[in-house]
Protein backbone atom coordinates (compact mmCIF):
# COMPACT_ATOMS: atom_id res chain seq x y z
CA UNK A 1 0.00 0.00 0.00
CA UNK A 2 1.51 3.64 -0.69
CA UNK A 3 2.57 5.41 2.07
CA UNK A 4 1.00 9.36 2.45
CA UNK A 5 2.55 12.61 2.91
CA UNK A 6 1.32 16.05 3.79
CA UNK A 7 3.41 18.82 3.37
CA UNK A 8 2.29 22.23 4.19
CA UNK A 9 3.27 25.32 2.18
CA UNK A 10 3.74 22.62 -0.71
CA UNK A 11 2.96 24.88 -3.57
CA UNK A 12 6.71 26.28 -4.46
CA UNK A 13 10.04 26.47 -2.87
CA UNK A 14 10.77 23.91 -0.40
CA UNK A 15 7.78 22.46 -0.25
CA UNK A 16 7.51 21.75 -4.31
CA UNK A 17 10.52 20.27 -4.58
CA UNK A 18 10.31 17.78 -1.53
CA UNK A 19 6.83 17.51 -3.44
CA UNK A 20 8.46 16.33 -6.38
CA UNK A 21 11.05 14.09 -5.42
CA UNK A 22 8.33 12.38 -2.58
CA UNK A 23 6.30 11.44 -5.51
CA UNK A 24 9.35 9.98 -7.36
CA UNK A 25 9.48 7.41 -4.16
CA UNK A 26 5.64 6.53 -5.32
CA UNK A 27 4.54 8.38 -2.38
CA UNK A 28 1.11 10.19 -2.36
CA UNK A 29 0.46 13.87 -1.15
CA UNK A 30 -1.63 16.18 0.58
CA UNK A 31 -0.86 19.80 -0.94
CA UNK A 32 -1.34 22.28 1.92
CA UNK A 33 -0.87 26.09 0.46
CA UNK A 34 -2.87 29.71 0.68
CA UNK A 35 -2.40 30.01 -3.31
CA UNK A 36 -4.42 28.32 -4.81
CA UNK A 37 -2.91 28.94 -8.07
CA UNK A 38 0.50 27.26 -6.95
CA UNK A 39 -1.01 24.53 -4.79
CA UNK A 40 -3.86 23.20 -7.74
CA UNK A 41 -0.51 23.36 -10.66
CA UNK A 42 1.78 21.00 -7.70
CA UNK A 43 -1.29 18.73 -8.04
CA UNK A 44 -1.51 18.64 -11.52
CA UNK A 45 2.77 17.87 -11.87
CA UNK A 46 1.80 15.32 -9.27
CA UNK A 47 -0.20 13.70 -10.85
CA UNK A 48 1.46 13.23 -13.56
CA UNK A 49 4.26 11.61 -11.86
CA UNK A 50 1.29 8.66 -11.36
CA UNK A 51 0.60 9.18 -7.77
CA UNK A 52 -2.44 9.92 -5.77
CA UNK A 53 -2.45 13.91 -4.82
CA UNK A 54 -5.08 16.26 -3.20
CA UNK A 55 -5.13 20.23 -2.40
CA UNK A 56 -6.28 21.66 0.52
CA UNK A 57 -6.32 25.21 0.89
CA UNK A 58 -5.55 26.13 4.92
CA UNK A 59 -4.48 29.11 6.47
CA UNK A 60 -1.93 26.85 9.17
CA UNK A 61 -2.05 29.87 11.64
CA UNK A 62 -6.06 28.43 12.24
CA UNK A 63 -6.51 25.21 14.34
CA UNK A 64 -9.88 24.57 11.99
CA UNK A 65 -7.82 24.71 8.86
CA UNK A 66 -5.30 22.36 10.09
CA UNK A 67 -7.65 20.22 11.66
CA UNK A 68 -9.35 19.92 8.29
CA UNK A 69 -6.80 19.23 6.05
CA UNK A 70 -5.67 16.50 8.57
CA UNK A 71 -9.17 15.23 8.01
CA UNK A 72 -8.79 15.81 4.27
CA UNK A 73 -6.23 13.91 4.26
CA UNK A 74 -7.38 11.01 6.02
CA UNK A 75 -10.79 11.02 4.29
CA UNK A 76 -8.79 11.01 0.76
CA UNK A 77 -6.15 8.49 1.58
CA UNK A 78 -6.93 6.85 4.74
CA UNK A 79 -3.92 7.31 6.89
CA UNK A 80 -0.51 9.91 7.16
CA UNK A 81 2.94 8.09 7.04
CA UNK A 82 4.89 11.36 6.36
CA UNK A 83 4.42 14.76 7.68
CA UNK A 84 6.80 17.85 5.92
CA UNK A 85 5.85 20.86 8.83
CA UNK A 86 7.01 23.76 6.17
CA UNK A 87 4.47 26.38 5.59
CA UNK A 88 5.95 29.97 6.73
CA UNK A 89 6.77 33.70 6.58
CA UNK A 90 9.72 35.87 6.83
CA UNK A 91 8.34 38.56 7.65
CA UNK A 92 9.78 42.60 6.00
CA UNK A 93 13.39 42.26 7.27
CA UNK A 94 13.41 45.50 9.20
CA UNK A 95 14.82 46.08 12.67
CA UNK A 96 12.86 44.32 15.63
CA UNK A 97 12.27 47.91 17.12
CA UNK A 98 10.54 49.45 13.45
CA UNK A 99 8.30 46.30 13.32
CA UNK A 100 4.57 46.50 13.29
CA UNK A 101 2.94 43.92 15.90
CA UNK A 102 0.41 43.09 13.45
CA UNK A 103 3.47 41.37 11.72
CA UNK A 104 4.69 40.27 14.65
CA UNK A 105 1.26 38.51 15.25
CA UNK A 106 0.79 37.23 11.74
CA UNK A 107 5.21 35.67 11.81
CA UNK A 108 4.08 34.06 15.65
CA UNK A 109 1.23 33.03 14.02
CA UNK A 110 1.95 31.21 10.65
CA UNK A 111 5.46 29.91 11.94
CA UNK A 112 5.26 28.21 15.04
CA UNK A 113 1.42 28.72 16.11
CA UNK A 114 1.08 26.41 13.00
CA UNK A 115 3.83 24.44 13.13
CA UNK A 116 2.14 23.40 16.39
CA UNK A 117 -1.12 22.57 15.39
CA UNK A 118 0.69 20.86 12.28
CA UNK A 119 1.76 18.25 14.95
CA UNK A 120 -0.77 18.36 17.33
CA UNK A 121 -3.09 16.81 14.80
CA UNK A 122 -0.94 15.29 12.62
CA UNK A 123 0.97 13.26 15.84
CA UNK A 124 -2.15 11.80 17.32
CA UNK A 125 -2.94 10.31 14.18
CA UNK A 126 0.76 8.96 13.92
CA UNK A 127 0.90 7.89 17.42
CA UNK A 128 -2.80 6.06 17.03
CA UNK A 129 -1.39 3.67 14.17
CA UNK A 130 1.97 2.87 15.68
CA UNK A 131 4.12 6.17 14.37
CA UNK A 132 5.56 8.08 11.64
CA UNK A 133 7.85 10.71 10.71
CA UNK A 134 7.77 14.07 10.58
CA UNK A 135 10.37 16.73 9.37
CA UNK A 136 10.10 20.34 10.66
CA UNK A 137 11.11 23.54 9.15
CA UNK A 138 13.49 25.51 11.46
CA UNK A 139 16.34 28.03 9.85
CA UNK A 140 19.59 29.18 10.87
CA UNK A 141 18.03 31.84 12.51
CA UNK A 142 16.67 28.80 14.26
CA UNK A 143 20.21 27.88 15.37
CA UNK A 144 21.83 31.42 15.44
CA UNK A 145 20.94 35.40 16.29
CA UNK A 146 20.66 36.98 12.89
CA UNK A 147 19.88 40.70 12.45
CA UNK A 148 16.39 41.80 10.69
CA UNK A 149 14.84 38.70 11.63
CA UNK A 150 14.47 38.99 15.59
CA UNK A 151 10.67 37.68 15.41
CA UNK A 152 11.39 35.20 12.53
CA UNK A 153 14.26 33.54 14.86
CA UNK A 154 12.33 33.79 17.52
CA UNK A 155 9.57 31.12 16.31
CA UNK A 156 12.33 28.77 14.12
CA UNK A 157 14.05 28.54 17.69
CA UNK A 158 10.88 27.36 19.55
CA UNK A 159 10.52 24.87 16.21
CA UNK A 160 13.78 22.94 17.59
CA UNK A 161 12.51 23.08 20.69
CA UNK A 162 9.14 21.89 19.55
CA UNK A 163 11.13 18.81 17.76
CA UNK A 164 13.02 17.55 20.72
CA UNK A 165 10.47 17.71 23.41
CA UNK A 166 8.03 15.52 20.66
CA UNK A 167 10.69 13.12 20.53
CA UNK A 168 11.46 13.24 24.39
CA UNK A 169 7.53 12.63 24.42
CA UNK A 170 6.94 9.99 22.09
CA UNK A 171 9.52 8.14 20.98
CA UNK A 172 8.72 5.15 22.39
CA UNK A 173 4.90 5.08 20.38
CA UNK A 174 7.37 5.09 16.97
CA UNK A 175 6.99 8.40 16.12
CA UNK A 176 10.72 9.69 14.62
CA UNK A 177 10.64 13.91 14.40
CA UNK A 178 13.50 15.73 13.08
CA UNK A 179 13.67 19.27 11.55
CA UNK A 180 15.76 20.85 8.82
CA UNK A 181 17.97 24.31 9.63
CA UNK A 182 18.82 25.70 6.10
CA UNK A 183 20.72 28.54 5.43
CA UNK A 184 19.94 31.44 2.64
CA UNK A 185 17.77 29.27 0.11
CA UNK A 186 17.18 30.25 -3.26
CA UNK A 187 12.86 30.13 -2.92
CA UNK A 188 10.05 32.22 -3.56
CA UNK A 189 10.01 33.62 0.22
CA UNK A 190 13.60 34.36 0.62
CA UNK A 191 13.41 36.27 -3.02
CA UNK A 192 11.00 38.82 -1.69
CA UNK A 193 12.98 39.57 1.59
CA UNK A 194 16.33 39.88 -0.51
CA UNK A 195 13.82 42.33 -2.88
CA UNK A 196 13.03 44.07 -0.01
CA UNK A 197 16.20 44.31 1.66
CA UNK A 198 18.87 44.12 -1.42
CA UNK A 199 21.92 45.14 0.39
CA UNK A 200 21.37 41.88 2.55
CA UNK A 201 21.80 39.25 -0.55
CA UNK A 202 25.27 40.20 -1.03
CA UNK A 203 25.79 39.89 2.57
CA UNK A 204 24.93 36.55 3.05
CA UNK A 205 26.22 34.97 -0.12
CA UNK A 206 30.04 36.83 1.40
CA UNK A 207 29.02 35.17 4.70
CA UNK A 208 28.65 31.85 3.32
CA UNK A 209 32.23 29.44 3.17
CA UNK A 210 30.26 28.10 -0.21
CA UNK A 211 30.04 31.52 -1.05
CA UNK A 212 26.31 30.43 -2.40
CA UNK A 213 22.85 30.51 -2.01
CA UNK A 214 21.60 26.74 -1.55
CA UNK A 215 18.54 25.32 -3.81
CA UNK A 216 14.94 23.99 -2.88
CA UNK A 217 16.37 20.79 -4.56
CA UNK A 218 19.21 20.61 -2.23
CA UNK A 219 17.14 21.06 0.81
CA UNK A 220 14.63 18.62 -0.41
CA UNK A 221 16.85 15.84 -0.41
CA UNK A 222 17.51 16.50 3.09
CA UNK A 223 13.84 16.58 3.92
CA UNK A 224 13.02 13.24 2.14
CA UNK A 225 16.26 11.43 3.21
CA UNK A 226 14.88 11.97 7.02
CA UNK A 227 10.81 11.52 6.50
CA UNK A 228 11.81 8.54 4.66
CA UNK A 229 14.55 6.43 4.81
CA UNK A 230 15.76 3.45 6.71
CA UNK A 231 18.41 5.12 8.96
CA UNK A 232 15.30 5.03 11.52
CA UNK A 233 17.97 5.91 14.49
CA UNK A 234 18.09 10.01 13.79
CA UNK A 235 15.29 11.42 15.85
CA UNK A 236 15.40 14.78 17.48
CA UNK A 237 17.98 16.29 15.11
CA UNK A 238 18.50 19.71 13.97
CA UNK A 239 20.22 19.22 10.45
CA UNK A 240 21.66 22.38 9.27
CA UNK A 241 22.34 22.64 5.59
CA UNK A 242 23.45 26.07 5.35
CA UNK A 243 27.23 25.85 3.17
CA UNK A 244 28.67 26.19 6.50
CA UNK A 245 27.31 29.52 7.22
CA UNK A 246 26.44 28.70 10.97
CA UNK A 247 29.37 26.81 11.45
CA UNK A 248 31.44 29.83 10.87
CA UNK A 249 29.63 32.29 13.48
Amino acid sequence: MAKTAIITGGGSGIGYATAMQLADKGINITIVDINDENGNETVRLLKEKNVDAIYVNANVSKSADVKRYVDETLDHFGSIDYFFNNAGISGSGGFFLDTDIDEIEQIVGINLLGALYGVRYVAEVMVKNGGGSIVNMASSAGVIGQATVVTYSATKHAVAGMTKSLVAEYAKDGLRVNAVAPGPTETPMVKAYFDANPQMKESAEKGIPQQRLGTSEEVAELVTFLLTSKAQYINGEIVRIDGGFTNSK
